[in-house]
Order: C-alpha cells, then sequence, then structure tokens
C-alpha cells in the first residue's frame, strides 16, 4: 500500500534474519497514523508471522520520529456511527495478535496512536529525548487504541491519570523510570539497541519464545487466576516441542542449543 501524494510504500519490511524492521514511513507528516498505514502496519505484521526465518519484529519509523499520532485529517468530520460502521480500531487488535516478540524502536515524538502503537510492542527501545503523550484530551476527546489501559497498568493509575487529563509529555527518560520503557539510550541510538535486542530474543527457542509473550500478556491484560491456568499450559506444550529436548540435551552436554523452531 503506497501513499498517495508521495507514491511511496506506507510501510517498509527489511527483512535481516532472524529479525525484520518494519518503518513507519510517512515522515512529511511526522507519521501520521492513516486507516491506509494501519492496514499496511497489519498485513506486514501478519506477513512476517508466516515467515519462518524471522523470528523478532522491530517497530520504527522514518524521518527521526516514530509516530506523532492519528490523521486528524480523517477523524475531523468523522461521526460515531461512521466509526462503528467501520470499525477502524478493530485493525488494532490484529497488531495485538501478531506472534512474533515486537521491540519498539522509538525516537522523536511517540503520541496519542502513536505511544498507543509503542505499547502495543512487547519491548519498548527510546532515546533520551523520546517525548511519549497521550494528548487526546486536548482535541476533545481521549485515547481510544488502548492507551487509557495499557499505560494505566504500565506506570499506574495517578501518572497515567496525569498524562491522559492534561496530555502532558514524558520523556524517554522519566518512562523509563516509570516501568514503561525497556531500555533508554542516546538519541540516535534507539534503532541499533532496539535491533540488538531482537537478536538477543530472536537466538531463543522460537516456540518458547512465543509461547512465553502469550503467557506475559495474559499477566499483563488479564486476571490472576486466568494468566496462571493459561502459564501452566503452554509450559506443558513446550514438553512436546523438539526445542525443549534440543535445549535440555545441550545444557547438560554444555554447548550452544540449535533451535529449530519445532
Amino acid at each position: 500500500m503506497t501513499d498517495e501524494a508521495a507514491g511511496e510504500p506506507l510501510v517498509l519490511v527489511d527483512r535481516r534474519p532472524p529479525v525484520a524492521v518494519v518503518a513507519l514511513n510517512r515522515p512529511k507528516v511526522r507519521n501520521a497514523l492513516s486507516f491506509a498505514l494501519m492496514e499496511a502496519l497489519a498485513a506486514a505484521f501478519s506477513d512476517l508471522d508466516r515467515d519462518a526465518e524471522v523470528r523478532s519484529i522491530v517497530l520504527t519509523g522514518r524521518g527521526g520520529v516514530f509516530a506523532a499520532g492519528a490523521d486528524i485529517a480523517e477523524l475531523a468530520d468523522a461521526g460515531p456511527v461512521d466509526l462503528i460502521l467501520e470499525d477502524r480500531l478493530a485493525l488494532w487488535q490484529r497488531l495485538r495478535q501478531t506472534k512474533r516478540p515486537i521491540v519498539a524502536a522509538v525516537e522523536g515524538l511517540a503520541l496519542g496512536g502513536g505511544m498507543e502503537l509503542a505499547m502495543l510492542a512487547d519491548l519498548i527501545v527510546a532515546g533520551e529525548g523520546a517525548r511519549f503523550g497521550q494528548p487526546e484530551i486536548r482535541l476533545g476527546v481521549m485515547p481510544g487504541a488502548g492507551g487509557t489501559q495499557l499505560l494505566t497498568r504500565a506506570i499506574g493509575k495517578w501518572r497515567a491519570m496525569e498524562m491522559v487529563l492534561t496530555g502532558r509529555l514524558a520523556s524517554g527518560r522519566e518512562l523509563y523510570e516509570a516501568g514503561l520503557v525497556t531500555r533508554v539510550v542516546p538519541d540516535g541510538q534507539a534503532l541499533g539497541e532496539a535491533e540488538r535486542l531482537a537478536r538477543e530474543v530472536a537466538a531463543m527457542a522460537p516456540v518458547a519464545a512465543q509461547l512465553a509473550k502469550e503467557s506475559v500478556q495474559a499477566a499483563f491484560m488479564s486476571g490472576l487466576e486466568e494468566g496462571l491456568a493459561l502459564e501452566r499450559k503452554n509450559f506443558y506444550l513446550l514438553f512436546a516441542t523438539q526445542d525443549r529436548q534440543e535445549g535440555m540435551r545441550a545444557f547438560l552436554e554444555k554447548r550452544d542449543a540449535r533451535w529449530q523452531g519445532r
């Protein structure tokens, strides 16, 4: 899918097995999240989920900006019935269903939907000067793609309330200290560090990584009993994999494991 104005792909995918780097590609509008871009991103993630050579994904934005938010030009004249009938936010659920671990590399701005997109990732690497925020309140609306739920779970009610109710921006360093950001690095180094982290994840047993991701997400999104039940089920399932046999054998034989992804 291309940007009609620029004639360029809205999303760039660079496969560097076992990692793929996915870049939002609307730098002239600070990677504003148009509906077309979100469709392209969902399609790219779905495609990478089916690529056996790709074991983790890095998500970034071109032009020194992650994503400055939703494309307001598309939303300015929308009514509630339009949004319900088109159900464009369902695209976010498709992204959340991605099985490969996702590492977000955030430089510059990650605002509104851009911050929600970063929080959709499993790990976030941010530049010191990156600025995160949920400023929707300043437009007379509120976060609608998970911001109120994910941010609250990550940094607590009172900090989340301040960001959502005032639209205040927070730095990568501040959100690292609050527990949202995984690693903070000097500006300009987020992508390189995110790729290193993604390769570290990709070096693990693929099936175990997928089920571990699912289990951690359950802890984050559901109740304790439900999460424990899923964790237990996934733990048992891994004992049916060749990688589990190889990993334990390699440990006993004091050598590196050779993962097969099955």
